[in-house]
């Protein structure tokens, strides 16, 4: 158990998506300039990536992986080169019945996403979580752990610089700064920040 809770402190600090692997950047900075928008991304995914990183590790193990048929008796069967198009095709049902629900139940929040929600289908974040779990050859209870947590990482980082954005919205700025350019700028110093918690995660 300790074990687990290591690996989601890490997926949520030290590994994050957005500022440690700046995956996921084109969502991070568009929809980051008002906090309820970043709050509504953040949620939606954790959803996404709690929900498809553990699915993803067990289809990947029963039925991709090499020798997941050994039983019934064909273990030289290795369809792991399809694991790319299948990640892809569970996160896009995922972001599919998430986008129904968000329309269903909170038709704001979904109007606020525009059509950055359709795009967390190939949102390398999301992506690269499972391609992570493959490579690290995690199991099921990682899995699931690292997916929570990677998501909540990718929700803190979003939720950070959007309330530090719309803090800044009532500063004078230099003509230069304005809009992207001091969004890069904050990301850039939380990278930083952030980068900090890996040298004290190293032994």
């Amino acid at each position: 158990m300790a074990d687990l809770g290591a690996l989601f402190l890490r997926a949520m600090f030290v590994e994050n998506m957005p500022l440690t692997y700046f995956l996921g950047l084109c969502t991070f900075l568009a929809l980051s300039r008002r906090t309820d928008t970043a709050f509504g991304l953040g949620v939606a995914v954790i959803a996404v990536m709690g929900v498809t990183v553990p699915l993803n590790q067990i289809i990947y193990t029963a039925v991709l992986a090499p020798g997941a048929w050994a039983w019934l008796g064909m273990p030289e069967l290795d369809f792991s080169y399809l694991a790319l198009l299948t990640f892809i095709g569970v996160v896009a049902a995922s972001v599919q019945l998430l986008e129904m629900l968000l329309e269903r139940f909170l038709p704001g929040v979904q109007a606020s996403f525009g059509a950055f929600l359709p795009l967390l289908t190939i949102h390398c974040a999301i992506l690269g979580g499972s391609l992570f779990m493959v490579e690290r050859r995690y199991d099921l209870a990682e899995a699931a752990v690292y997916g929570l947590g990677s998501g909540a990482g990718f929700a803190l980082a979003v939720v950070m610089l959007g309330a530090i954005r719309t803090r800044l919205a009532y500063a004078d700025l230099p003509a230069g700064l304005r809009g992207l350019g001091i969004a890069f700028v904050l990301a850039g110093m939380m990278s930083l920040g952030f980068s900090a918690f890996a040298q004290m995660a190293s032994p």
